[in-house]
Protein backbone atom coordinates (compact mmCIF):
# COMPACT_ATOMS: atom_id res chain seq x y z
CA UNK A 1 0.00 0.00 0.00
CA UNK A 2 1.22 3.54 -0.52
CA UNK A 3 0.10 6.40 1.56
CA UNK A 4 -3.85 7.87 0.83
CA UNK A 5 -4.49 11.23 1.56
CA UNK A 6 -8.35 11.61 3.47
CA UNK A 7 -10.53 14.36 4.12
CA UNK A 8 -13.20 14.28 6.26
CA UNK A 9 -15.67 17.10 6.64
CA UNK A 10 -18.25 19.52 8.74
CA UNK A 11 -20.84 21.59 7.56
CA UNK A 12 -24.51 22.89 8.42
CA UNK A 13 -26.94 20.81 6.59
CA UNK A 14 -30.43 21.83 5.67
CA UNK A 15 -33.35 19.40 6.60
CA UNK A 16 -34.79 17.96 3.48
CA UNK A 17 -33.04 20.00 1.19
CA UNK A 18 -30.58 17.59 -1.08
CA UNK A 19 -30.51 20.34 -3.51
CA UNK A 20 -28.20 22.57 -1.37
CA UNK A 21 -26.78 19.54 0.81
CA UNK A 22 -25.81 18.19 -2.39
CA UNK A 23 -24.20 21.67 -3.26
CA UNK A 24 -21.72 22.20 -0.18
CA UNK A 25 -20.97 18.43 -0.96
CA UNK A 26 -19.73 19.77 -3.92
CA UNK A 27 -17.85 22.83 -2.66
CA UNK A 28 -15.81 21.29 0.39
CA UNK A 29 -14.94 18.33 -2.10
CA UNK A 30 -13.85 20.80 -4.57
CA UNK A 31 -11.83 22.53 -1.44
CA UNK A 32 -10.49 19.07 -1.05
CA UNK A 33 -9.45 17.99 -4.35
CA UNK A 34 -7.60 21.35 -4.77
CA UNK A 35 -5.38 20.24 -1.63
CA UNK A 36 -4.57 17.09 -2.69
CA UNK A 37 -7.13 14.38 -1.05
CA UNK A 38 -7.87 11.11 -2.64
CA UNK A 39 -11.15 10.65 -0.59
CA UNK A 40 -13.17 13.14 1.25
CA UNK A 41 -15.91 11.63 3.90
CA UNK A 42 -19.47 13.32 4.99
CA UNK A 43 -21.42 13.18 8.20
CA UNK A 44 -24.32 10.52 8.52
CA UNK A 45 -27.56 11.74 6.37
CA UNK A 46 -25.54 14.62 4.74
CA UNK A 47 -27.28 14.38 1.38
CA UNK A 48 -30.69 14.77 3.47
CA UNK A 49 -30.55 15.86 6.91
CA UNK A 50 -31.55 13.62 9.70
CA UNK A 51 -32.82 14.60 13.02
CA UNK A 52 -36.21 16.14 11.36
CA UNK A 53 -36.56 12.61 10.13
CA UNK A 54 -37.95 11.46 13.49
CA UNK A 55 -40.92 13.42 12.66
CA UNK A 56 -41.45 11.60 9.63
CA UNK A 57 -44.37 8.82 8.68
CA UNK A 58 -43.30 6.82 6.73
CA UNK A 59 -44.51 7.28 3.84
CA UNK A 60 -42.77 10.33 4.29
CA UNK A 61 -39.96 8.82 4.41
CA UNK A 62 -39.99 6.87 1.45
CA UNK A 63 -40.53 10.50 -0.49
CA UNK A 64 -36.69 11.04 0.74
CA UNK A 65 -35.57 7.92 0.43
CA UNK A 66 -34.07 6.46 -2.41
CA UNK A 67 -32.93 3.81 -4.79
CA UNK A 68 -28.89 2.82 -4.56
CA UNK A 69 -27.46 2.96 -7.07
CA UNK A 70 -30.26 4.32 -9.25
CA UNK A 71 -31.29 7.28 -7.50
CA UNK A 72 -30.96 10.87 -8.03
CA UNK A 73 -28.29 11.73 -5.28
CA UNK A 74 -26.07 8.99 -6.52
CA UNK A 75 -25.65 10.21 -9.73
CA UNK A 76 -24.87 13.93 -8.79
CA UNK A 77 -22.37 12.35 -6.36
CA UNK A 78 -21.01 10.77 -9.29
CA UNK A 79 -21.17 14.01 -11.29
CA UNK A 80 -19.18 15.98 -8.29
CA UNK A 81 -16.65 13.05 -7.86
CA UNK A 82 -15.93 13.20 -12.27
CA UNK A 83 -15.86 17.12 -11.93
CA UNK A 84 -13.34 17.26 -9.17
CA UNK A 85 -11.43 14.43 -9.24
CA UNK A 86 -12.46 12.75 -5.77
CA UNK A 87 -13.83 9.82 -4.30
CA UNK A 88 -16.89 10.92 -1.85
CA UNK A 89 -18.60 8.97 0.88
CA UNK A 90 -21.94 10.89 2.22
CA UNK A 91 -25.21 9.39 3.40
CA UNK A 92 -28.69 9.44 2.74
CA UNK A 93 -31.92 7.19 2.92
CA UNK A 94 -32.45 4.10 0.90
CA UNK A 95 -35.62 2.49 -0.33
CA UNK A 96 -35.90 -1.10 -1.79
CA UNK A 97 -38.55 -2.53 -4.07
CA UNK A 98 -40.23 -4.08 -1.20
CA UNK A 99 -40.67 -0.61 0.86
CA UNK A 100 -38.22 -1.27 3.54
CA UNK A 101 -36.10 2.10 4.67
CA UNK A 102 -32.82 1.58 5.71
CA UNK A 103 -29.96 4.19 6.31
CA UNK A 104 -27.34 4.10 3.66
CA UNK A 105 -23.92 5.46 3.45
CA UNK A 106 -21.88 5.16 0.14
CA UNK A 107 -18.94 5.51 -1.70
CA UNK A 108 -18.58 7.04 -4.99
CA UNK A 109 -16.11 7.78 -7.41
CA UNK A 110 -16.12 9.04 -11.74
CA UNK A 111 -17.53 5.71 -12.21
CA UNK A 112 -20.79 4.99 -9.83
CA UNK A 113 -20.97 3.20 -6.66
CA UNK A 114 -17.94 1.51 -4.92
CA UNK A 115 -19.80 0.90 -1.66
CA UNK A 116 -23.17 0.71 0.18
CA UNK A 117 -23.44 0.23 3.66
CA UNK A 118 -26.91 -0.02 5.71
CA UNK A 119 -26.75 1.27 9.58
CA UNK A 120 -26.53 -1.91 12.22
CA UNK A 121 -28.65 0.45 14.72
CA UNK A 122 -30.79 2.64 13.42
CA UNK A 123 -33.10 4.43 15.95
CA UNK A 124 -34.03 7.77 14.54
CA UNK A 125 -37.30 6.68 12.99
CA UNK A 126 -39.22 3.19 13.83
CA UNK A 127 -39.79 2.99 10.42
CA UNK A 128 -36.15 1.97 9.69
CA UNK A 129 -34.89 -1.56 8.80
CA UNK A 130 -31.41 -2.66 10.30
CA UNK A 131 -28.51 -3.65 7.79
CA UNK A 132 -27.26 -6.97 8.85
CA UNK A 133 -23.73 -6.83 7.29
CA UNK A 134 -20.57 -5.17 7.50
CA UNK A 135 -18.59 -4.21 4.31
CA UNK A 136 -15.33 -3.98 3.40
CA UNK A 137 -14.24 -2.46 0.36
CA UNK A 138 -10.88 -0.78 -1.61
CA UNK A 139 -9.85 2.08 -1.96
CA UNK A 140 -6.50 2.89 -4.09
CA UNK A 141 -5.09 -0.43 -2.26
CA UNK A 142 -6.54 -0.07 1.15
CA UNK A 143 -8.95 -2.37 2.82
CA UNK A 144 -11.78 0.40 3.73
CA UNK A 145 -14.55 -0.30 6.34
CA UNK A 146 -18.17 1.92 6.93
CA UNK A 147 -19.60 1.84 10.23
CA UNK A 148 -22.43 4.83 11.44
CA UNK A 149 -22.66 6.64 14.50
CA UNK A 150 -24.41 4.42 16.77
CA UNK A 151 -22.66 1.09 15.07
CA UNK A 152 -19.29 2.34 17.08
CA UNK A 153 -20.59 2.47 20.08
CA UNK A 154 -20.88 -1.33 19.80
CA UNK A 155 -17.37 -2.56 20.01
CA UNK A 156 -17.40 -6.08 18.46
CA UNK A 157 -18.63 -4.13 15.00
CA UNK A 158 -15.42 -2.16 14.65
CA UNK A 159 -13.52 -5.87 16.13
CA UNK A 160 -15.59 -7.34 13.32
CA UNK A 161 -14.90 -4.69 10.84
CA UNK A 162 -10.95 -4.90 10.90
CA UNK A 163 -10.98 -8.65 11.25
CA UNK A 164 -12.36 -9.10 7.95
CA UNK A 165 -9.51 -6.74 6.84
CA UNK A 166 -10.17 -2.72 6.62
CA UNK A 167 -7.67 -0.88 7.93
CA UNK A 168 -9.70 2.24 7.32
CA UNK A 169 -12.63 2.61 9.07
CA UNK A 170 -14.74 5.89 8.15
CA UNK A 171 -17.06 6.33 10.71
CA UNK A 172 -20.17 9.27 9.72
CA UNK A 173 -22.07 10.51 12.62
CA UNK A 174 -24.62 12.79 13.83
CA UNK A 175 -23.82 13.18 17.52
CA UNK A 176 -23.34 14.83 20.77
CA UNK A 177 -24.98 17.76 22.43
CA UNK A 178 -27.78 15.60 23.38
CA UNK A 179 -29.45 14.36 26.92
CA UNK A 180 -28.37 10.95 28.44
CA UNK A 181 -28.09 9.25 31.98
CA UNK A 182 -24.38 10.47 31.38
CA UNK A 183 -22.82 13.46 34.03
CA UNK A 184 -22.81 16.93 32.31
CA UNK A 185 -24.68 15.52 29.13
CA UNK A 186 -27.07 17.81 27.43
CA UNK A 187 -28.48 19.56 24.57
CA UNK A 188 -26.55 23.09 23.23
CA UNK A 189 -28.68 26.22 23.42
CA UNK A 190 -28.89 27.27 19.49
CA UNK A 191 -29.07 30.79 20.74
CA UNK A 192 -24.51 30.24 21.38
CA UNK A 193 -24.50 29.12 17.40
CA UNK A 194 -26.33 32.72 16.89
CA UNK A 195 -24.65 34.47 18.98
CA UNK A 196 -21.18 32.76 17.66
CA UNK A 197 -19.77 35.67 16.21
CA UNK A 198 -19.56 38.20 19.35
CA UNK A 199 -19.42 35.62 21.81
CA UNK A 200 -17.54 31.92 20.63
CA UNK A 201 -16.09 31.34 23.85
CA UNK A 202 -19.75 30.27 25.42
CA UNK A 203 -19.91 28.11 22.51
CA UNK A 204 -16.73 26.50 22.38
CA UNK A 205 -17.29 25.72 25.70
CA UNK A 206 -20.43 24.18 25.49
CA UNK A 207 -18.91 22.18 22.23
CA UNK A 208 -15.88 21.18 24.07
CA UNK A 209 -16.79 19.92 27.33
CA UNK A 210 -18.80 16.98 28.43
CA UNK A 211 -21.58 17.30 26.64
CA UNK A 212 -19.32 17.56 23.23
CA UNK A 213 -15.89 16.56 22.34
CA UNK A 214 -14.96 15.42 26.15
CA UNK A 215 -17.46 12.84 25.55
CA UNK A 216 -15.70 11.57 22.52
CA UNK A 217 -12.33 11.43 23.36
CA UNK A 218 -13.70 8.66 26.54
CA UNK A 219 -14.27 6.49 23.51
CA UNK A 220 -13.26 7.30 19.61
CA UNK A 221 -9.33 7.02 20.34
CA UNK A 222 -9.68 3.46 22.03
CA UNK A 223 -11.88 2.02 18.85
CA UNK A 224 -8.50 3.15 16.58
CA UNK A 225 -6.11 2.16 19.11
CA UNK A 226 -7.28 -1.19 20.08
CA UNK A 227 -7.99 -2.02 16.30
CA UNK A 228 -5.15 -0.72 15.26
CA UNK A 229 -7.00 1.29 12.18
CA UNK A 230 -7.25 4.84 10.56
CA UNK A 231 -10.64 5.66 11.71
CA UNK A 232 -12.27 9.01 9.64
CA UNK A 233 -14.93 10.54 11.90
CA UNK A 234 -17.40 12.77 10.44
CA UNK A 235 -19.87 14.88 11.87
CA UNK A 236 -22.22 17.88 11.49
CA UNK A 237 -21.36 21.26 12.86
CA UNK A 238 -24.89 24.08 13.64
CA UNK A 239 -28.11 22.78 13.45
CA UNK A 240 -29.78 19.66 12.34
CA UNK A 241 -33.61 20.29 12.47
CA UNK A 242 -33.97 21.87 16.27
CA UNK A 243 -30.66 20.69 17.49
CA UNK A 244 -26.99 22.26 17.67
CA UNK A 245 -24.25 19.85 16.70
CA UNK A 246 -20.69 20.53 17.29
CA UNK A 247 -18.50 18.96 14.44
CA UNK A 248 -14.73 18.18 15.43
CA UNK A 249 -14.63 16.11 12.24
CA UNK A 250 -11.00 14.39 13.04
CA UNK A 251 -9.23 11.60 11.86
CA UNK A 252 -7.10 9.13 14.29
CA UNK A 253 -4.25 7.00 13.19
CA UNK A 254 -3.54 3.60 14.79
CA UNK A 255 -2.22 4.99 17.63
CA UNK A 256 -5.47 6.96 18.99
CA UNK A 257 -4.18 10.07 17.90
CA UNK A 258 -5.82 12.59 16.71
CA UNK A 259 -4.00 13.88 13.56
CA UNK A 260 -6.44 16.03 11.66
CA UNK A 261 -9.45 17.91 12.88
CA UNK A 262 -11.93 20.83 12.50
CA UNK A 263 -12.08 23.66 14.59
CA UNK A 264 -13.85 26.19 12.97
CA UNK A 265 -17.23 27.27 13.83
CA UNK A 266 -18.78 26.66 10.25
CA UNK A 267 -18.10 24.64 7.71
CA UNK A 268 -15.07 23.08 7.10
CA UNK A 269 -12.55 20.62 6.01
CA UNK A 270 -9.34 18.71 7.74
CA UNK A 271 -7.06 15.84 5.63
CA UNK A 272 -4.47 13.67 6.69
CA UNK A 273 -1.95 11.56 5.00
CA UNK A 274 -2.37 8.12 6.20
CA UNK A 275 0.41 5.32 5.64
CA UNK A 276 0.48 2.00 5.77
CA UNK A 277 3.82 1.79 8.09
CA UNK A 278 1.72 2.81 11.23
CA UNK A 279 -0.71 -0.13 10.65
CA UNK A 280 1.60 -2.79 12.20
CA UNK A 281 3.91 -0.63 14.47
CA UNK A 282 0.81 -0.08 16.75
CA UNK A 283 0.10 -1.78 20.10
CA UNK A 284 -3.49 -2.80 18.46
CA UNK A 285 -1.61 -5.14 15.47
CA UNK A 286 0.08 -6.95 18.49
CA UNK A 287 -2.61 -7.50 20.61
CA UNK A 288 -5.15 -8.29 17.49
CA UNK A 289 -2.37 -11.17 17.06
CA UNK A 290 -2.26 -12.16 20.47
CA UNK A 291 -6.35 -13.16 20.79
CA UNK A 292 -7.13 -16.40 22.17
CA UNK A 293 -10.84 -16.83 20.75
CA UNK A 294 -10.90 -20.23 22.04
CA UNK A 295 -12.01 -18.66 25.48
CA UNK A 296 -14.20 -16.11 24.67
CA UNK A 297 -16.02 -17.70 21.15
CA UNK A 298 -18.81 -19.16 23.11
CA UNK A 299 -19.69 -16.20 25.36
CA UNK A 300 -19.44 -13.20 22.57
CA UNK A 301 -21.56 -15.36 20.26
CA UNK A 302 -24.09 -16.44 22.75
CA UNK A 303 -27.59 -15.75 22.88
CA UNK A 304 -28.57 -12.06 23.25
CA UNK A 305 -31.44 -10.00 23.06
CA UNK A 306 -30.30 -6.65 21.19
CA UNK A 307 -32.01 -3.43 23.47
CA UNK A 308 -32.02 -0.71 21.77
CA UNK A 309 -32.73 2.47 23.96
CA UNK A 310 -32.12 6.08 22.86
CA UNK A 311 -32.50 8.32 26.14
CA UNK A 312 -32.75 11.68 24.03
CA UNK A 313 -35.84 9.91 21.95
Amino acid sequence: MENIKIATAQFENRSGDKAYNLEIISQLSQQAAARGAQVISFHECSVTGYTFARHLSKEELLDIAEFIPDGESVKKLTEISREHGITILAGLFEKDSEDKIYKAYICVNENGLVAKFRKLHPFINPHLTPGNEYVVFDLFGWKCGILICYDNNIIENVRATKLLGADIIFMPHVTMCTPSTRPGAGFVDPVLWKNKESDPTSLRQEFDGPKGRSWLMKWLPARAYDNAIYAIFSNPIGMDDDQLKNGCSMILDPYGDIIAECRELGNEITMATLSPEKLERAGGFRYIKARRPDLYRDIIGGEHTSEHKVVWL
